[in-house]
C-alpha cells in the first residue's frame, strides 16, 4: 500500500468530533437555557472489495486507523502489507474503501460477523461468539523490562491532559500509547472504548510499528476481554486501566503473558497478572 493511500483522510476525518446543542439545565435555582457540547456519534461504512459492508458507530476522525485496527483485531489484517489500499470514498463522508491481498481476504471470509458493530461492544454485533486467537504472545521476558510504580502512576494524568474531546463533552473514551520511559506517543478518543483502541493500534499498523512489544497501553475506563484481546494481538506487554478488569480479561492476560494493571488512579493500582514486569511487585 502506498503512503498516500494510508494517509488519505476522509471528509469524515475533517469533520468535528463534537456538536453543540441547546439544553434546559436544572440547578437548585431552577431551569436555565444554555449550550452544551456533545461527542459526535455517526455510522462509518467500511466497504471491503468483494464483501458485505461493515457498519460501525464511531466518533468521526481517524477513520482509516479505525478500519485498519478493527480488521487487525478481527485477525484479518496482520500487517500493513495485507492492505492493497485503504482510503475514503470520494464524495462520501462516512465511507472507507478497503482492498485486501488474497491471503487477508481469505481470512475475512472466515470471520463471521453481522454488518453492524456498535461503538459499545466489539462482540455484540456477532451472530456467534468465536473470537480470533491472538497470533502473538508477549513473553514474560519481552517488553520494556521492569517499570517503576511511579512511572505507572504518572500515566493517567498524562493521558488525561491530551483528552481534548473529553474536556469539551465529558462523554468519550481514550486509549494512549506510551513508551518504556512513560512518554506519551499517541492518543485516540472515541465514544466507543473499543474504537479508541482500534484507532490507536490501527495507526501503529499503518506506520509499520507492530508488534508494540516495547510499549504500554493506557485505557481511560475498564479493561474488558475484547480490549485485552486487541492488545495481545498487537503484541502489547503491559496494559493499564483506570477502572477494573473483568475476570475474562485477567485470564487472557495471564495466558498470553500480559501484565494487566487496574484501578490505576491517584497513588494506587492493582497488578492482576505477570507482576514480574513491575518493580517490587513479584
Amino acid at each position: 500500500m502506498s503512503a498516500d493511500d494510508a494517509a488519505t483522510a476522509s471528509p469524515a476525518e475533517q469533520s468535528p468530533a463534537r456538536a453543540s446543542v441547546r439544553i434546559r439545565a436544572y440547578t437548585r435555582d431552577g431551569f436555565a437555557g444554555r449550550d452544551d457540547t456533545l461527542a459526535v456519534e455517526r455510522a462509518l461504512e467500511i466497504h471491503v472489495a468483494g464483501a458485505e459492508p461493515l457498519i460501525t458507530m464511531r466518533t468521526p476522525g481517524a477513520d482509516a486507523e479505525l478500519a485498519a485496527g478493527l480488521m487487525h483485531g478481527e485477525g484479518v489484517i496482520r500487517s500493513r502489507d495485507d492492505i492493497v489500499y485503504l482510503r475514503a470514498a470520494p464524495g462520501e463522508a462516512d465511507v472507507m474503501r478497503l482492498m485486501l491481498k488474497p491471503e487477508a481476504r481469505a481470512r475475512l471470509d472466515r470471520v463471521e460477523r453481522n454488518t453492524l458493530a456498535t461503538s459499545a461492544c466489539g462482540v455484540c454485533g456477532k451472530p456467534s461468539f468465536s473470537p480470533p486467537r491472538p497470533t502473538g504472545r508477549p513473553s514474560s521476558a519481552a517488553g520494556p523490562g521492569q517499570v517503576a510504580p511511579e512511572l505507572l502512576l504518572a500515566l493517567p494524568d498524562r493521558l488525561r491532559a491530551r483528552q481534548g474531546v473529553f474536556d469539551a463533552t465529558g462523554g468519550i473514551h481514550a486509549a494512549g500509547l506510551f513508551d518504556a520511559q512513560g512518554r506519551l506517543l499517541s492518543v485516540r478518543e472515541d465514544v466507543g472504548r473499543h474504537n479508541a483502541l482500534d484507532k490507536l493500534i490501527g495507526r501503529a499498523l499503518l506506520d509499520d510499528r507492530l508488534p508494540l512489544s516495547d510499549c504500554i497501553v493506557m485505557l481511560s475506563g475498564r479493561a474488558s476481554y475484547e480490549l485485552l484481546q486487541k492488545s495481545v494481538m498487537a503484541g502489547v506487554p503491559i496494559v493499564c486501566a483506570v477502572s477494573a478488569p473483568s475476570s475474562y480479561a485477567v485470564a487472557l492476560a495471564e495466558q498470553f503473558g500480559v501484565t494487566l494493571v487496574g484501578f490505576l488512579r491517584g497513588d494506587r493500582f492493582n497488578v492482576y497478572s505477570h507482576a514480574e514486569r513491575v518493580c517490587g511487585a513479584s
